[in-house]
């Protein structure tokens, strides 16, 4: 289908991504990655930093994906080092999508703890899907400082990156187990669980971990009935 030609036309397509109406910017989103062409691939990064709905934004990112990474990781290696919290996190989240791996040495362990919990959220799926084999084990014990972090929303993210790297991250999950922190303790037991039983849900996962912790494991090694 041939798109009309304010959606190829640059200033165009840049007023309609800046449109009041959140429809308006989803179709303009839309029409520039059914014709990606390089042009806009700054005025998508642009739209990304500021975009308030959630919707436009993903299909800001589902644009920029569908243009050549050597147009796009650049400019959003450049976004991930913002002072813009939201451009942070939504370069991330792009980056995770194109997941292309030169873009790894910008995971920093700084990002990884990010004050804003979107942006931190954000680094550890990007993390999971860039990183190289041989540095999974090193991943898993930076993500495990966060452990305990926030609210559920935080927690059920950072368990979900810890998971995605696989048993690499057991020796890591039982040494927190161990720690000071009563909250650090319980996301590690409850990860561990979600490891080995992915349809645990993770509040039931959560439950079973306090439990662990008031009775201990059984005489076995296992949690007690």
């Amino acid at each position: 289908m041939t798109m009309p030609k304010q959606d190829t036309d640059p200033m165009r397509a840049r007023q309609a991504l800046e449109d009041d109406r959140s429809s308006v910017r989803l179709r303009a989103a839309l029409a520039v990655g059914t014709t990606p062409d390089v042009r806009f691939v700054a005025t998508l990064i642009e739209r990304c930093a500021i975009e308030p709905d959630f919707h436009v934004r993903e299909m800001l990112t589902w644009a920029l994906t569908r243009h050549p990474p050597s147009a796009t990781v650049p400019e959003l290696l450049d976004q991930v080092r913002s002072e813009r919290a939201q451009a942070r996190s939504q370069a991330l989240h792009t980056l995770s999508k194109i997941g292309d791996r030169q873009a790894w040495p910008v995971i920093t362990r700084a990002l990884l703890s990010d004050a804003d919990d979107e942006v931190a959220r954000s680094a550890w799926r990007a993390a999971v899907v860039l990183v190289p084999e041989e540095e999974k084990a090193e991943l898993a014990h930076v993500l495990a400082t966060q452990l305990g972090r926030g609210e559920r929303e935080t927690r059920l993210s950072l368990s979900r990156a810890l998971i995605a790297l696989g048993e690499v991250i057991l020796p890591t999950l039982r040494s927190a187990t161990t720690g000071l922190d009563a909250e650090v303790r319980l996301h590690a037991i409850a990860t561990e669980r979600l490891l080995r039983d992915p349809d645990t849900g993770f509040e039931f996962a959560i439950e079973e971990a306090k439990r662990v912790a008031v009775l201990g494991p059984g005489p076995t090694g296992q949690e007690e009935n």
